[in-house]
């Protein structure tokens, strides 16, 4: 079907064809290597999860991915940091949730899908009510995607945070019922926490921290719960990759 414009009131149109919607996995891969030399992230692990997350990949176990969000630069950072990572092997086959605004321009549209971008209508922008039936299909497309072979990577705070780099911002629950979603449909994912730092004033996107935390495989089975134990988690991965900038 043909690409519908990315606007709220066309929501039905866009989900249905985000469900549908294949990245090039070549060119995902070029871009994610070209991505890797420009920026050249520190990428460490804590103490056993490099292994641990190589043997999930390698078992094809999805993925749920959670990392911080500092600057609008995160998803090529993240993009550099995982092409130096276990991470390499599932490139993409990886969706990323994105906000809307980046789906407006044609050339910047092009280069996010090819990143496995799926948009994400912010209440922030639109209204909380305005994007509650929006937030219900995109949260169906992302359990449905992992349920045919995807893995999904996330900044669960929804927005930037210009405030304390060091402490995550308060963490959506849309998280929670994707995964609670995607069990639904028998996916049993992993949770893969990533922390990152560009500095203490934030701004140093060359040669960021990426540091992976130990990935959880026992997961709540509430929404509610799933949301809290990534917010804990994501705290403990943000530190250790202030601690090793």
């Amino acid at each position: 079907m043909p690409a519908p414009e990315v606007r709220l009131e066309n929501s039905d149109a866009v989900y249905e064809y985000y469900l549908r919607h294949r990245q090039n996995r070549l060119q995902a891969m070029g871009a994610y290597a070209l991505l890797g030399r420009r920026f050249h992230p520190r990428v460490t692990y804590a103490d056993g999860a490099k292994e641990q997350l190589k043997r999930l990949v390698v078992a094809g176990r999805r993925l749920v991915i959670s990392v911080n969000h500092l600057s609008e630069q995160d998803p090529y950072t993240l993009a550099a940091a995982a092409w130096r990572s276990p991470l390499r092997p599932i490139i993409g086959r990886v969706r990323v949730l994105a906000k809307d605004e980046l789906f407006l321009d044609a050339k910047q549209r092009k280069r996010v899908e090819m990143m496995g971008a799926i948009p994400v209508f912010r209440g922030k922008n639109h209204g909380v009510r305005a994007v509650a039936t929006a937030g219900q299909q995109m949260m169906d497309v992302c359990a449905t995607r992992m349920a045919h072979g995807d893995d999904l990577a996330i900044f669960p705070e929804g927005t930037c945070n210009y405030e304390d780099v060091t402490q995550v911002q308060p963490v959506g629950s849309g998280i929670g019922h994707i995964v609670f979603r995607a069990r639904k449909l028998g996916v049993e994912p992993a949770l893969v926490f990533v922390g990152l730092s560009y500095g203490p004033r934030g701004d140093q996107v060359k040669s960021a921290s990426y540091y992976f935390g130990a990935p959880v495989t026992d997961i709540p089975t509430k929404p509610a719960e799933i949301t809290r134990l990534v917010r804990a988690h994501m705290q403990d991965a943000l530190t250790g990759a202030v601690a090793r900038y």
